[in-house]
């Protein structure tokens, strides 16, 4: 198979292009920019330029069998700053990616869409994907309407999708920018002696998936044909101050946090019912939380901080 992996050079793209080729896949890569952590990997077609780039993109679409678009310009917190442009980068951009799918011929998709942003404030202690959807931010009404449009183009001209409402990916190579991924972000202001900050009274409650985890459900929406959305989480919620909790227990170091006032698009309590996956996909989380925080804590430390 040969697979086009969009924003493959991200934390989320990098191991999912690992697994790929570990599977016998033929990959290519289509990100602005390469890698942060290590060099260009032998047999993988990079690809430079962004997906608004048309003739680039046809050109990188051109044999393809599927697509896997994990590219985003924004996250929750700074997509509410410029929803114009988060809706020109985000969703116009993909809409043209799927009409140069259906005009080369490229028969799948897998999107990666948002477990939490999607679904605003929760009605259940387990959502499920059938769970009302009223996002309190851009970025999740993009994701939303993204989705939208996978299954108009699902309908209309027979183009196969899932779409993995991710929950809050963490491990091995996520970035220390300190914009989007919790985990990451405290491991490696812990390896710098940075304070670590939190916003709100640290209740607020999350599911995190092991990076592994996500890449693996990828892979099985890629090799079966079920169309549609799926929840991708763990399945179990963990607060901001368990989180600093297991930090302190894994690195040994003792952490006191600074509190700051709470952000209004933070929902409460967000945790992903999986079941679905679990049913139509064959897919369960293996990956513990804090075995996963021991492993990205080995791994920030070997690198050069």
């Amino acid at each position: 198979m040969k697979v086009l992996v969009v924003g493959g050079c991200g934390f989320i793209g990098s191991h999912l292009i690992d697994e790929l080729i570990e599977h016998g896949a033929s990959v290519s890569v289509l990100d602005l920019k390469p890698e942060r952590f290590r060099t260009p990997l032998a047999g993988v077609q990079y690809i430079q330029g962004a997906i608004s780039n048309i003739s680039l993109l046809r050109k990188a679409l051109s044999g393809i069998d599927a697509v896997i678009h994990l590219a985003s310009s924004t996250v929750p917190a700074t997509s509410n700053l410029d929803p114009a442009r988060d809706l020109d980068d985000n969703l116009i951009g993909m809409v043209r990616m799927l009409e140069l799918m259906r005009e080369v011929g490229v028969g799948k998709i897998i999107y990666l869409s948002s477990g939490g942003t999607v679904y605003g404030l929760p009605e259940a202690d387990f959502i499920e994907e059938t769970h009302p959807n009223n996002p309190l931010s851009s970025y999740g009404i993009v994701k939303l309407a993204a989705e939208k449009y996978l299954h108009m183009y699902h309908k209309l001209y027979g183009i196969e999708y899932v779409a993995l409402r991710a929950s809050n990916p963490y491990g091995p190579r996520q970035g220390n920018t300190g914009i989007q991924g919790i985990i990451g972000t405290f491991l490696w202001k812990t390896a710098t002696g940075q304070a670590l900050e939190i916003w709100g009274d640290g209740s607020v409650v999350r599911d995190y998936i092991h990076i592994r985890d996500l890449v693996t459900l990828c892979l099985q929406s890629l090799k079966l044909h079920h169309c549609g959305v799926f929840n991708a989480g763990s399945g179990q919620g963990t607060s901001v101050n368990e989180i600093v909790q297991l930090i302190s227990q894994v690195t040994g170091k003792n952490l006191t946090p600074n509190y700051q006032p709470s952000r209004s698009y933070d929902v409460p309590y967000s945790v992903l019912s999986i079941k679905r996956a679990a049913q139509l996909l064959h897919w369960q989380p293996k990956i513990s939380l804090v075995a996963g925080i021991e492993e990205t804590w080995d791994w920030i430390n070997k690198q050069q901080l």
